[in-house]
């Protein structure tokens, strides 16, 4: 439904994005994850026809839309601000966007704000409704006209962590009950995780690594996608050898299994592992604890081994002290940027 072919767009001297090619395939909801300023927000501009491209070609369901107006390209926008007018009733925000369309748009706005669970909120103002109502009226007028793609750039962002995971569930419910089409703008590694199909992480204005979240967090390619997809340990290390998709990756005088991924023998890599793939206890390398901060269910060990800093999870009772014993249950071998 959406795919863009050798995307780059420039801000004066500032590449904002640089050669990128990236694909949505029909009913599936793709993320654009990264931080502030990685380009993911112009590419989202560039799709809905906001912004040109210096270079490179938008498709929309098969069809070159490069040089199309927003308005011919049957796609809905939902902004982090929300957008809604001020003065306007909820059925008559939602309405707006059916200014252009025959047929009847008190049954249409009705059907929405069932569907966004706002039923009977016809007419009360902006001003009178929570800012997860807020959202759920701006994504109503977004479905109002029925198109064919639904843009969301930061749309949970401004509302406090509980109702951003309450809405983030209803919203990807609601787009795969009504088989839409998505290309969600976060910055929240967690949201795109448990939103999107796919999720595509950009840094500088490239894409990084697109996958399933599960893959992305369990196998990444990249120190950064590694690093930015959640609490990462990264060791220098080199390949000693390799065994199909195995390999025993040499850290401080240690020899570690690992997933291989595309690393080689004799190649330097990183040893790539999340903190709750480390196993407390019995083990057989050592570590220094450092610092311990309690999250309620777990603590979150900081720790040295032999000069590498070590984040881990532990289910102790007690804050830990002194050291440690473990062992990595899983790794994975990562090559250098």
């Amino acid at each position: 439904m959406v795919e863009v072919r050798g995307l780059t767009k420039r801000f004066g001297p500032v590449v904002a994005v640089e050669d990128l090619s990236l694909a949505v395939a029909e009913g599936e909801i793709l993320a654009l994850l990264g931080p502030s300023g990685c380009g993911k927000t112009t590419v989202l501009r560039i799709v809905a026809g906001l912004e040109r491209p210096d270079a490179g070609r938008v498709l929309l369901a098969g069809r070159d839309a490069t040089e199309w107006p927003p308005e011919k390209r049957e796609v809905g926008l939902v902004f982090q601000s929300y957008a809604l007018f001020p003065h306007l009733t909820v059925g008559a925000n939602v309405a707006y966007g059916l200014r252009f369309r025959r047929g009847d748009r008190k049954r249409r706005v009705r059907e929405l704000l069932d569907l966004v669970g706002l039923a009977g909120y016809e007419r009360r103002k902006p001003h009178q409704l929570s800012a997860g109502q807020q959202q759920r009226v701006a994504l109503a007028r977004a479905l109002a006209p029925e198109p064919r793609i639904l843009l969301l750039d930061e749309p949970l962002s401004a509302l406090d962590a509980a109702l951003r995971k309450e809405l983030r569930g209803e919203l990807r419910a609601l787009l795969k009950r009504i088989g839409m089409t998505a290309l969600y703008v976060t910055h929240d590694q967690e949201e795109a995780l448990a939103l999107a199909d796919r999720v595509a992480v950009m840094r500088d204005g490239r894409l990084e690594q697109v996958a399933p979240p599960a893959e992305l967090y369990q196998r990444p390619r990249t120190p950064f996608a590694a690093s930015f997809l959640g609490r990462a340990n990264l060791w220098p290390g080199r390949v000693v050898s390799v065994d199909g998709d195995r390999a025993i990756v040499e850290v401080a005088g240690e020899r570690i299994p690992a997933e291989r991924g595309e690393a080689l023998e004799g190649d330097e890599v990183l040893l790539f592992f999340r903190p709750e793939w480390v196993e407390v206890g019995e083990g057989p390398l050592a570590a220094e604890i450092e610092s311990a901060d309690y999250l309620g269910d777990r603590w979150e060990l900081r720790a040295r081994f032999r000069g590498r800093s070590l984040v881990v999870l532990t289910q102790e009772e007690r804050r830990p002290a002194g050291s440690l014993r473990f062992s990595i249950r899983l790794a994975r071998a990562v090559q250098h940027d």
